[in-house]
Parts: structure tokens; sequence; C-alpha cells
């Protein structure tokens, strides 16, 4: 029987991500799919910042970047009648927008781009597997038996018929949607899975004359009585610029599923272009649903889904794939510790506390951006009526010179302006928060938010623990680099500055006493890395002499002073992280408590 430590079900974003940071960290691992290859259609394509963060630490945001389309070819979200036709209004995209572009420069060293997923994914399991990954393409997840020591996995090869078992230390469900590992978990699931359907056509058209002068890879495209259902909205998809393009529209799934065949196809190519006179060659038509589920609990001892298996959500916020990679950010550290023997495979309990809130917000935010184009029917007039030519008469009704118009051009704007909660969440995607009880140590440290804050579209940069270390420029060695580059690699990092030099020997006698790797920096004028900017200075505030202990996720775990760093706070502290801090009971301690009592 074939071992290995960690068995992925699934080459999706989640599985083939999950497969480049085990391998990047030196953990054996096989990917296993039931499907000859991977994505054959773009599916998701967004990338955001954070997404970007962990691909720079993982070494292949290189190669992302040369096959992505870039944030100024993102350019805009245009809402219209016709490629051709009468545009309603646009939002730019993201950093895109002069208002927001310094918000989103401030925040991360990284970009936002668009790959679609069938560029991505070989570009994430090739490097997996030349890291050490082993990947099975036809081969079938059927079942599963858990014991104390391990899982033994019944897999189906699809191409001989024949059924062969492999035994793993931990089994990685990150077989989608549909997933049978969460099922045969019987994970409890919360919401509706099937709420409506969806089409989808993907095909080939140079449509550079109309786009390439107003960038934008969504438009969004209003067309009552063309007979693409309910109030004729559907979406454009940019996938390559400007060649490759996918259209969306919406069935009611309590109807019979509609039948498309390739003329159709290219008759609604046409009627989205608003020109017929278009070559369009069709390369695919499909169905899919749209979801609101998620599970309300991960994993099951050494059996761990991540990914679409349990959190189902529309592409809205295009937040599937980047949730799904952050996912096994999250878990493949701590597999390399639990494996290894440092940690205590209890730590892994952290997955759930951390990444089931995560799942849950994003499915809320996606499916409340569907909810939000509402108030653009409403504004436009046509969400009470049925009837195509009084809805296409009062889409016009927005260019009169009357009471009227001018109504509707103010809710126009004011409706298109909030699909800001959709195309420009910085907050969502970088304002993730850890409150684990184990992994983060917060020691009742709180912080003052404006009252005019928004947490979904802007970011707040905080050394609080349990969120992420805020992104500075620094400088080593006359080169500019980013605090997040301190960080990361699969090892604990140490930062501190002048003054703090009892934090470096701290940290080296818990690597060797733990046998984790801790990469130790002194930020300060002279030192390892220099703040010359001061932003870093002003940014952690107190004293340059704290201490402020960084995960491998990059994310911080603690901060604590050079007296308690004397005291040896940081010992409690990696016995806690690593799940070997425990009471009386088995349970484990509370971890802040433990610690003030130790120093007290």
């Amino acid at each position: 029987m074939y071992e290995t430590d960690v068995l992925v079900v699934g080459s999706g974003p989640a599985g083939s991500s999950a497969a480049l940071a085990l391998s990047t960290y030196g953990v054996r691992n096989m990917v296993v799919t039931k499907h000859r290859w991977l994505a054959d259609t773009p599916r998701a394509h967004y990338i955001n910042q954070r997404t970007m963060e962990i691909m720079r630490d993982l070494g292949v945001d290189a190669e992302i970047i040369a096959k992505a389309a870039s944030l100024r070819v993102m350019g805009n979200v245009v809402f219209c009648t016709s490629l051709s036709g009468v545009e309603l209004g646009r939002l730019p995209y993201g950093a895109n927008s002069a208002k927001r572009r310094s918000d989103y420069a401030l925040a991360s060293p990284c970009e936002q781009c668009d790959l679609p997923q069938h560029l991505l994914e070989p570009i994430l399991l090739s490097n997996a597997a030349s890291r050490g990954s082993h990947v099975r393409f036809d081969t079938e997840y059927l079942a599963h038996e858990q014991d104390a020591d391990g899982v033994t996995v019944t897999l189906k090869d699809r191409l001989a018929g024949s059924h062969h078992s492999i035994r793993c230390k931990y089994l990685l469900g990150a077989d989608g949607g549909n997933s049978k590992i969460a099922s045969d978990l019987n994970l409890p699931m919360e919401g509706q899975m099937g709420k409506s359907g969806s089409i989808s056509i993907i095909l080939h058209a140079d449509l550079t004359r109309f786009v390439a002068h107003r960038p934008g890879y969504l438009w969004w495209v209003l067309q009552p009585g063309s007979g693409i259902g309910g109030i004729g909205m559907g979406l454009l998809r940019m996938v390559r610029p400007w060649t490759e393009w996918q259209i969306v529209w919406g069935y009611d799934i309590d109807e019979p599923a509609p039948m498309v065949t390739e003329a159709d196809a290219i008759r609604i190519a046409h009627q989205f272009f608003g020109d017929s006179s278009v070559d369009v060659e069709i390369k695919s038509i499909s169905l899919w649903t749209v979801n609101e589920m998620s599970a309300a609990r991960y994993s099951d001892r050494r059996v761990l889904c991540l990914g679409d298996a349990v959190h189902r959500h529309p592409p809205s916020n295009g937040l599937g794939s980047n949730t799904s990679i952050q996912d096994a950010y999250n878990l493949a550290w701590k597999l390399k510790l639990a494996l290894s023997g440092a940690a205590s495979p209890g730590m892994l309990a952290s997955y759930d506390e951390e990444r089931v809130p995560v799942g849950r917000q994003v499915i809320r935010r996606a499916n409340k951006s569907v909810r939000d184009f509402g108030h653009m029917f409403d504004a436009l007039g046509i969400s009470g009526s049925d009837e195509a030519e009084t809805m296409n008469r009062n889409i016009a009704a927005v260019r009169d010179d009357s009471p009227l118009g001018a109504t509707r051009r103010e809710h126009l704007r004011r409706a298109i302006a909030l699909k800001s909660y959709e195309f420009a969440t910085l907050g969502v995607e970088l304002n993730v928060r850890y409150e684990s009880s184990s992994a983060i140590i917060h020691q009742g440290m709180h912080e003052a938010v404006p009252s005019s804050f928004d947490p979904e579209l802007h970011y707040q940069a905080s050394v609080r623990p349990g969120g992420r270390l805020p992104h500075v420029w620094l400088n080593r060695r006359g080169q500019e680099i980013s605090s997040l580059d301190l960080a990361g690699n699969g090892c604990f990092t140490l930062l501190t500055g002048i003054g703090g030099d009892v934090w470096i020997h701290a940290a080296q006698q818990m690597a060797a006493e733990f046998g984790v790797p801790i990469s130790c920096v002194l930020i300060g004028p002279g030192r390892d890395v220099e703040d010359l900017y001061g932003d870093w200075s002003e940014l952690r505030e107190g004293l340059a002499s704290d201490g402020f202990l960084v995960r491998p996720d990059a994310y911080i775990a603690w901060r604590g002073n050079v007296v308690e760093a004397s005291n040896g706070a940081l010992r409690h502290v990696f016995l806690a992280l690593l799940g070997r801090l425990r009471d009386e009971k088995g349970e484990a301690c509370m971890v802040a408590r433990h610690v003030q009592d130790a120093m007290s």
C-alpha cells in the first residue's frame, strides 16, 4: 500500500495551492483528481492582493503576473444596453479608482490581477509537482476510514477500473462544491444549494474595436425582451483581452433547464455586442447553480476540507478561489508542524476556528452583492414590470430632460456606487482577523475604530494580534522590501527594534527547544532592516524594543515587551501556539491568562 503524509483530493485552486505550500515546506503529499486534466473552462479569474501576497511567498507570483491581465486591463465595470449601445454607467475596478488607488497601494506590495482558473491551476500544480508533490489524474476518491494513526483512502483508477488504497496521515478534501468527502464526514451545512440557475457561454470573438480604448473586463448588459430570461440582465466577461469572452445570465431554476444550441449562443452573443457582423466561435455552453451554503465545521480529526467543499456561493466579489487558496495557506504550515512532531495534532483545531467565520462572511457578502442589483433595477423603474416595452421605455427615460429623468439618473448613480461593495471591497479582502483560542494570543488589546470607517470597503492596518502583518516599505542593504517579505517561508518571524536584542536570544532558544525555524529581524538604524520612511514606527506605536511574533502565514500571533522576554514569556507562547500547553483536564488553557500568570 502506498503511503504519504498528506493526500489531497482535488486539483482546483484549493487542492493545488495546498500541494504547492506543502511541497514548499517539505511535506510529502499526493494529489488525486478524477479528471484527466485541470480546469478546462475559465471559471474563477480575479486574484486579490492577499492571494498575490501568498503567491509571492510561495515564489510563483512572477509566473502569474506574466500571464495575467493587469489591473489596467481590468479597467472598469460597465453597465450598458449592449457593448456598442448606450452606457448607463461605469465603476472603476478596485484600485483603478483614483479615489481608492492609495488605499490599495498602502495596503499591500501586490496588485490585483485577472487570471482565469484554467491558466492559474497549471502554474500551481506544476510548481507543486516540481517541488515534490505526486499527482495522479483519472483517480477518483471513493471512501476513507480513520484510525488513531492515520487515514486509509480507497481510490478508483478510472482508466483501468481497478480499486486501490492509499495510507496517509491526513486527508484533505478539496473536491469542490459537490464534495463527497464533506458528505462522508457529514459536515453540518448552513444555507441553501441551488438558489438559482445560470447559463454560461465561452466564446472567441475579436472585440478590440469596442473595448480596447475603454478597458473593462465585466460588462453588465441590460436588454429586456431579448430572450435571455427575466429582466434581460446578463454579463459579458473578458477571459483574455480582447478575444476570449464569457457570457452569463440566469434562468428560473424551478422551470425546466433551458436548451441552448450553438445557433442560439451566437444570436445571444450578437445581442450582447449589439453588432451581428462580429465573427463568433462558440467554445462551450454549460449550466450551473447559484448557492448560499457553508459548513459549520470544516474537519473531523485527520480529515480536513477546504475550498468550495465547505463554502459555496456565487462568483460575486471574486471571493471563491481567493478564499480557497487562503484556506490552504492557513492549513499547510499547521500540518507541517503537526507532522514534524513540533506541534500537537490538537493545534489543527485552530483551522476550523479561524476559517469557518471567513467562509460565513464571504458567502453573506457574495449573495448580498447579487441582491444589491435590485437597487439598480428600482432606479431604472424595471423591477415592477414584466412588459419588455415598458421596461425599455423606463430605461430610456434616464436620458430624458425631465424631472423623472433627473430622478432616475440620481437613483442610478447611487445604485452603481453601491456596487463598490462588490468591486472594491478592500476591507473584505484584507481585514480578515483570526480569533482562535490558541493560535492567536490577544491579551485584551483593543483598537479605536473611527465611526466613519467601513470595514468592508476599507482596510485598517493594525499590529494587534490576530491580524495580518501590515505592509510598510522598509530597507534592507539598500533594497526596498515590504514588511511582509520579512515573514513567511514556512517560518515563524520575530520582529523587534533597538533595545530588543533579548528577543533574539529568546527566539534562538525556542527554535532549538521546539525544533521550529524562527527568523529574527531587528528593525532600526544600522540594524538588519531600516525603517527609513518611519512607517513601521508610526504603525507599531509602543516601544521599539517590543517583540512581535508573526506566524508562517504572516499573521501576528503575539506581542510582548522586553520584561516578558526576560521572564520567559516566549516559551509559554510557543507551548500554546504548538498545542503543547494543557491544563490538568487535558484541555487547552486560556493562553493569554497563562502567559500573564507566568509573568506575575
